[in-house]
């Protein structure tokens, strides 16, 4: 009885009502999140015999086959450097854009500016795509372009279907996605900060990288984060732009379980890359949390 007055106490609560609250969004998330990911899990210790026989029991062949072929090998360290790139692209061209929004435009006209770096998402990822085809293609614009103007003599062939396609083609297609959590950050600055810096006798430079940057690492980091995570799991991209060259693990995990049937050596693939994308994002985030220590700090000490 006692028990049940307490969890009749409990649910009548605020911390009660809002468990209730959030438990049906939880098992939703659930279900459809972790479940899926346990069993990739499990299917990675399976051995296929056959299109659908499987050994009985778990093995570790499809990781000593995954960690030891050079192919497999060469296609993560590409998508890592792919990633990389992209991410290192992307943000270093998304921070100018979202200081000048939050610094160098009038409250008024941010709303606007925001709608412009939204407007992308109004087309398909697919069709953003397809036009950077035809604008990298051996007689698409920016050939057709750079001939007229005399700045070459035959088109250029290093632009599309490979690694370089699809560096440009994802650093476009997610660059509102790094601009916007580094808008948001820089918004949340207190400019009192910024001017008690240059009261101090600090320059324009030196408070831009000792309180403004420090200050606005939680959006870089979560640019960084929302940037790298999907680009190194991108297959479709690769597949259309980057030609044989330009291929990536998403595209060998698709083509084990498509093409190949060999779900279980498939789902290592995916582990493995879910891995090493955790431990990389773990590394950022720590980084991050200490770059805005230091922010802080150094806020509170002017």
């Amino acid at each position: 009885m006692r028990i049940g007055e307490r969890l009749h106490q409990f649910f009548r609560s605020e911390k009660g009502v809002g468990l209730l609250l959030v438990s049906p969004t939880a098992l939703y998330a659930l279900l459809l999140l972790a479940v899926p990911l346990i069993a990739i899990f499990a299917i990675s210790f399976l051995t296929q015999t056959g299109v659908r026989d499987f050994e009985p029991g778990l093995s570790l062949v499809n990781y000593r086959e995954a960690l030891t072929d050079p192919l497999y090998r060469q296609l993560m360290l590409r998508s890592l450097m792919v990633s990389g790139l992209v991410t290192l692209i992307t943000v270093l061209l998304a921070f100018p854009i979202a200081y000048f929004v939050s610094f160098g435009v009038k409250p008024e006209h941010k709303s606007l500016w925001i709608f412009l770096i939204t407007i992308p998402f109004w087309t398909s990822y697919l069709i953003r795509v397809f036009l950077w085809k035809v604008i990298l293609g051996y007689n698409g614009v920016l050939n057709s372009g750079l001939q007229a103007v005399g700045l070459i003599d035959e088109p250029l062939t290093f632009i599309l279907y490979n690694v370089n396609a699809v560096v440009i083609t994802l650093a476009h297609a997610y660059a509102p996605f790094a601009i916007l959590p580094i808008f948001v950050a820089l918004e949340k600055i207190d400019r009192s900060l910024l001017e008690a810096s240059r009261d101090l006798g600090e320059s324009r430079t030196m408070t831009f990288l000792r309180v403004t940057l420090p200050l606005a690492a939680p959006g870089v980091v979560a640019a960084v984060l929302i940037v790298f995570i999907p680009t190194i799991g991108d297959y479709v991209t690769p597949r259309l732009v980057g030609g044989p060259g330009g291929l990536m693990i998403a595209n060998m995990i698709q083509t084990q379980f498509l093409r190949l049937n060999n779900a279980p050596l498939g789902a290592t693939l995916a582990v493995l890359a879910m891995l090493i994308v955790a431990v990389i994002s773990i590394l950022f985030l720590i980084l991050g949390h200490r770059a805005a220590g230091g922010g802080k700090a150094n806020g509170g000490r002017k």
